[in-house]
């Protein structure tokens, strides 16, 4: 009855099944290895978020990258605004939002000299027309301290962001300290802060910037899920389609032969 199992039909069949069972498997541990991945990362950015601020230029220093693990931790800086100096970053999506507008870039002179931060002060909206410098309000004067979330520099392999050049003055696509000193000749210690804690009345500064995602909800599990679902339904589908066959030929065979007319 399963002669038809040795056909090359079949055959073919059978390796194709045997092919894609362990495909399937290391599809699944791929998503199971990113959603560990995204946990390690979350739990992360809840530690560095959650912890007791330090200050700023402990954690960098100039030309040096931010390492990864401390990506968002709380750091302070205290120092006076470079309002001269302030740019925009185009381009970026309104917290909470759809719209898109500009990230205000004001260096903040620290106090002890050891050199310049990036502040990114929040979001403001696109002017009506954006080859213009958006309405930015003015930052606070005299000597502030400010707390925030350590960040590395945007780059355009890191960041996904393309150079399309040709931009209007004081409008970048990148936050960049290296970019910076290059531009202005100052000391720019390496990473920049996000503000969390803007310190002035509410309509007199850019729109602050909320935490990071860091929930463990989301789809590797799900996806790992599928593709070991997946793999198993495969040897049961061979069965069913085999004793599918075998049912259907073992029906045709008790069919009666036609009759023949004569001529």
């Amino acid at each position: 009855m399963y002669r038809f199992l040795l056909s090359w039909r079949w055959a073919i069949i059978t390796l194709i099944g045997l092919l894609l069972i362990p495909t399937m498997i290391r599809l699944g541990f791929w998503q199971y290895h990113r959603h560990e991945a995204r946990v390690a990362r979350n739990q992360l950015i809840a530690q560095n978020l959650t912890s007791t601020p330090v200050a700023f230029d402990s954690l960098t220093a100039s030309g040096r990258a931010v390492p990864g693990d401390l990506t968002w931790k709380a750091v302070t800086a205290t120092g006076q605004y470079d309002a001269a100096h302030e740019f925009v970053i185009r381009s970026r999506t309104e917290p909470g939002g759809s719209s898109i507008g500009y990230y205000v870039i004001t260096p903040l002179r620290l106090a002890d000299g050891k050199g310049d931060v990036l502040v990114n002060r929040g979001w403001v909206d696109s002017p009506t027309d954006t080859a213009s410098y958006p309405p930015v309000p003015a930052p606070p004067g005299g000597q502030v301290t400010v707390t925030g979330r350590l960040r590395g520099d945007e780059t355009y392999a890191n960041s996904g962001i393309r150079d399309r050049g040709g931009l209007p003055d004081r409008q970048y696509k990148l936050i960049n300290s290296e970019q910076a000193a290059q531009r202005t000749g100052a000391t720019f210690l390496g990473g920049y802060l996000e503000l969390a804690l803007p310190g002035q009345a509410a309509g007199a500064f850019p729109e602050a910037l909320p935490d990071p995602e860091h929930s463990d909800i989301g789809p590797h599990m799900a996806y790992a899920v599928q593709w070991w679902l997946f793999t198993a339904l495969v040897p049961i589908g061979l069965v069913v389609f085999a004793r599918r066959e075998a049912r259907d030929l073992a029906a045709a065979k008790k069919q009666p032969a036609p009759e023949l007319v004569p001529a």
